[in-house]
């Protein structure tokens, strides 16, 4: 029977070997996967796909791994990850994927999202999103030496953690008439998404919404298999 594995939020960096080795050895676990797919975050931080980090050249392998066994590969940039690109991707034959995507999982019509755009109460974070979303901020930004790239992504790191410290929870938890929204929207009556690092099943007046959880000591993931979906945490 065919299976489908959905993860997000890992915040992998130089800081974090614990997760990243969990990574690793949860795909080694994992080898019959038909499908993987990564919702964003998965980095803590990109500063372009030349990045030449020995963890953008080590998770490259294991994905180029994971892909020889069989296994299709899709990537969708979140918050901290979104200058991801087709040329990293290809590296280990991953599809990019757009910022919302619309397919049918366990038989029923699903939307998936990282889930930052459904916060739609932040308005300080949408404003600094569009920014760094515009063509422009973004080539700027590329054209930077590497050097230069990542003293600015740390920057932004700290100026992201001192923000989050001074904002109310539920304005950094989606919005549940974005969510009904978006639903409505697609034509859908599930949502899949990540990024509030709040992981459970919510029923909604018209479906059904399911939050990917963040890893840390342990892992999550959403496990696609027939008609059964099953949220799973594990230890990493």
């Amino acid at each position: 029977m065919p299976v489908s594995l959905f993860i997000s939020d890992l915040h992998l960096s130089d800081d974090t070997p614990d997760i990243e080795q969990g990574l690793y050895r949860f795909l080694e676990r994992e080898k019959q996967v038909d499908r993987l797919f990564l919702l964003g975050d998965i980095f803590e931080a990109w500063i372009g796909d030349d990045d030449d980090s020995a963890l953008a050249e080590r998770f490259a392998t294991v994905m180029a791994r994971q892909a020889s066994r069989g296994t299709r590969l899709y990537f969708m940039r979140g918050n901290r990850d979104f200058l991801v690109g087709q040329a990293y991707l290809a590296r280990f034959g991953a599809e990019l994927l757009s910022d919302r995507l619309c397919l049918e999982i366990a038989g029923e019509p699903t939307l998936l999202m990282h889930g930052d755009l459904l916060c739609t109460d932040d308005i300080d974070y949408l404003a600094f999103r569009e920014m760094v979303h515009d063509i422009n901020w973004q080539t700027e930004m590329l054209a930077k030496p590497l050097a230069d790239r990542r003293h600015l992504a740390q920057q932004l790191r700290s100026m992201s953690k001192e923000a989050a410290s001074n904002k109310a929870e539920d304005i950094m938890d989606v919005n549940e008439s974005a969510v009904l929204n978006e639903l409505t929207a697609q034509g859908v009556s599930r949502l899949i998404h990540g990024h509030t690092h709040r992981p459970q099943r919510h029923a909604l007046p018209i479906g059904e919404r399911i939050v990917l959880g963040d890893w840390t000591k342990t892992g999550w993931c959403l496990r696609e298999q027939g008609a059964r979906l099953t949220l799973e945490e594990f230890v990493l």
